[in-house]
């Protein structure tokens, strides 16, 4: 009976110490954070997601405009290498095909790209690849008409069109330098986006993947608070009755922290006690005013604690309630927290009388004491120092699949593990091994994947326990969290990879686009060269043309006597002709050199727009009226607007030349003139022989003619709408052609009220 009630009592404090240790203010601090923690975690895991799908959105709109801009200077540089090689090569039409091929740098084809050399006329020579070449098409034709690229050429960049067939495309074009020829380089859209394409479905499947792991890991996390949720509930139900059975004896649970001077006391120390438990910790001098001054209670612990004694047993005085000095009885041992490293004395205090009494009240404390240990979730068995079964929960005999029969307290250790089911174990991890004092901590995991962490230890009467805890879902949880850091790792690994190999790619564009720029200043300066080669040589072509005008008109007219032979005088005249033709095809050579050195300045000033269509009515008046071509005009009689008077009426002048020159006999030439909102419109109609809508993109580019030399069947430099559009841009207007064969042409100038580009020159005026 001795032995009985001394391995309940060490039975009883080991399960104290367990249970106290569990309900520790720090334990519960640590909850109540752990909660709190809880409740943000979905929300940063929402956080993040958004976060990480901005980041995606943001990546995939910033690739795609660098992939567009990598395509365009891809483009220029592939554009600006074939002109180069081009010039002055193309001697034939038949060898046309060739020379492209010869032209063409490495890679101008890939990815879609298509390159078409026309010429003068627009019409496709040559194609690379030579797939892309159809017989009898026009570069109007591909890129449809009144394109600002065919006309502007290099000045134009590398644009985005709609192409006559409905794709969408970069385009560029160049006018290959001493030739009559065009090349014109197109690149799909889509196929420019391919290698985009292929980064945004990587992106997007990471964003999926991260999404759907985020999406685990919340599942998960929400699982395992669940769990949680329901282990503190049965911690706090097995903490009730542990305390419910407490109170209904005459026992108190202490856990004294030596190194802090603090004890945790269950509540039932405050029926026996004059003490305040209400309190989670008390201070042991709180304690030692209750200990009687005689009974050195603090001194006996430290001794013991000195001397290396694992267990404590001592005999003091405390005061009860009602005043009155009481013996009591402190059963312990002492351990050490593996957390802190602290030692801890844990025990239970009884009244004197029932610890000599206690096989009379034997029966009710084991009854209790089974319940407490039934309630608790952990598999728990206790064995004496005879090796026999002193009691187990229902977890234990789960565990090992025992029958109730086979269970029975003084049941030899041998007999009960003959006719148990152990476990298959599949691996074993000890944790701490103390051979001393027959501790031992271990993690198993079980054939069927499952874990248990099982701490077994030796009684103070040589006895035996071991409590085994489920720990299978913290560790597939340490699991799934260590392959989701692998997983992160690789990502941010291959991430890094593809930001290096951007930063190659970035600096490679950098050079390029240094070569690029240099070249084309080396281009823009031989233009410049060009043009103001021609501006400077004005002089000496008009020159000697106004002496062989001005000689022939003496001759033609006869001042200083007749010319003996008629045919002489025929000859005098077509010199004077030829010559003033002549003239004015080199003014407006030289004007549109003037133009693109930038040597032309625009005095803006006050003007009236009536008066100078009036003016220059009156001047192809007298050519009209020789062909009966009727010349009248609508609209507004007067409009005020500031813009240059002499390049105003130039303009208009050149434009009803043309449409009196391509008008036909008893024809009708209109000009309308009307205000806008900003600007002032003038419109000037025929009733000619129109143009094939074909053609139309060449009209107003510099040097270029619909009729060829040997279709042609009006004189002209072909310039005249060229220097009429160059002279409505520089005043920040625009310039329109519609027409159709057989039905005429209406050419429309929207010039500004006030001129939104002018030179300094104009400003200054």
């Amino acid at each position: 009976m001795a032995r009985m009630r001394t391995a309940r009592r060490d039975v009883f404090s080991i399960l104290a110490s367990e249970l106290s240790s569990r309900f520790s203010v720090n334990t519960l601090e640590k909850y109540l954070s752990e909660r709190v923690l809880r409740g943000l975690i979905p929300f940063l895991l929402v956080i993040f997601f958004i976060v990480l799908l901005i980041g995606v959105l943001a990546q995939f709109t910033q690739g795609r405009h660098a992939t567009v801009e990598d395509a365009r200077a891809r483009l220029t540089l592939i554009a600006d290498a074939i002109t180069a090689n081009l010039q002055n090569t193309i001697a034939r039409h038949a060898d046309w095909q060739n020379r492209l091929a010869q032209s063409l740098p490495a890679g101008a084809t890939l990815t879609g790209r298509q390159i078409l050399l026309a010429d003068i006329n627009g019409k496709i020579q040559a194609a690379a690849p030579i797939t892309a070449r159809a017989d009898d098409r026009t570069l109007a034709q591909v890129l449809g008409a009144d394109q600002p690229v065919t006309i502007l050429g290099s000045r134009a960049g590398v644009v985005a069109i709609t192409l006559t067939d409905g794709s969408d495309a970069l385009v560029t074009v160049r006018n290959v330098p001493e030739t009559d020829a065009q090349v014109a380089l197109i690149q799909p859209l889509d196929k420019a986006l391919n290698r985009w394409r292929s980064l945004t479905a990587v992106g997007t499947s990471l964003a999926l993947t991260s999404g759907i792991l985020l999406l685990l890991m919340g599942a998960s996390f929400r699982w395992l608070s669940e769990r949680a949720a329901r282990a503190e509930a049965e911690l706090s139900a097995a903490r009730t009755d542990l305390d419910v059975a407490f109170d209904n004896g005459d026992l108190s649970l202490w856990d004294w922290n030596i190194a802090r001077g603090h004890i945790r006391l269950t509540r039932s120390a405050n029926a026996q006690l004059d003490l305040d438990v209400s309190k989670p910790v008390l201070p042991y001098r709180e304690i030692a005013g209750a200990i009687h001054p005689d009974d050195d209670l603090l001194g006996a612990v430290k001794n013991a604690v000195r001397n290396g004694t694992e267990s404590f047993e001592r005999e003091f005085r405390m005061r009860r309630k009602n005043g009155k000095w009481a013996k009591m009885f402190f059963n312990g041992a002492f351990r050490r927290d593996t957390t802190t490293n602290e030692i801890h004395l844990t025990g239970v205090v009884s009244p004197r009388s029932n610890a000599k009494n206690a096989a009379n009240s034997g029966p009710a404390d084991d009854a209790r004491l089974h319940d407490a240990i039934e309630a608790i979730s952990e598999a728990f068995v206790l064995w004496d120092a005879d090796n026999r079964l002193v009691m187990c929960n229902s977890k234990y005999k789960q565990f090992y699949n025992l029958e109730a029969d086979a269970l029975s307290p003084g049941t030899p250790y041998e007999e009960v593990i003959a006719s148990a089911a152990a476990p298959i174990v599949r691996t074993k991890v000890i944790m701490s091994d103390d051979k001393s004092s027959g501790a031992h901590t271990y993690e198993a995991q079980l054939e069927d994947g499952s874990w248990l962490h099982i701490d077994e230890r030796r009684t103070n009467d040589g006895g035996y326990v071991s409590v085994g805890t489920d720990i299978t879902s913290l560790k597939q949880s340490q699991q799934r969290q260590k392959k989701g850091e692998e997983e992160l790792k690789a990502t941010i690994t291959d991430l890094r990879q593809s930001r290096r190999e951007l930063e190659q790619q970035k600096q490679q564009l950098v050079d390029l686009m240094e070569k690029y720029a240099l070249e084309k200043n080396r281009a823009e300066a031989a233009n410049q060269a060009k043009s103001e080669f021609l501006a400077n040589i004005s002089h000496e072509l008009r020159t000697p043309l106004n002496a062989i005008i001005g000689f022939s008109e003496v001759m033609e007219n006869g001042l200083f006597g007749p010319i003996g032979n008629q045919k002489y005088l025929e000859y005098a005249r077509d010199i004077h002709e030829s010559g003033t033709y002549l003239l004015e095809v080199i003014n407006d050579v030289l004007d549109m050199s003037k133009i693109e050195a930038g040597r032309l300045n625009l005095n803006i000033k006050q003007i009236d727009a009536g008066e100078i269509i009036n003016d220059s009515i009156r001047v192809v008046a007298p050519v009209a009226e020789e062909r009966s071509i009727e010349v009248r005009r609508v609209g507004l009689k007067q409009l005020n607007m500031r813009a240059d008077k002499r390049a105003v009426k130039q303009i208009l002048l050149n434009l009803l030349s043309n449409a009196v020159k391509f008008t036909p006999d008893k024809g009708r030439v209109t000009v309308r003139l009307s205000k806008a909102k900003d600007h002032a419109k003038i419109a000037i109609s025929d009733t000619g022989i129109g143009i094939p809508e074909a053609e139309i993109g060449k009209l107003g580019r510099p040097f270029e003619q619909v009729e060829n030399q040997l279709t042609k069947s009006h004189r002209g430099s072909g310039l005249g709408l060229a220097i009429s559009r160059s002279l409505v841009e520089m005043h920040g207007g625009k310039f329109e052609i519609k027409s159709s064969e057989t039905e005429g042409t209406t050419v429309v100038c929207h010039l500004p009220l006030k001129p939104i580009l002018s030179s300094p020159a104009a400003d200054a005026a």
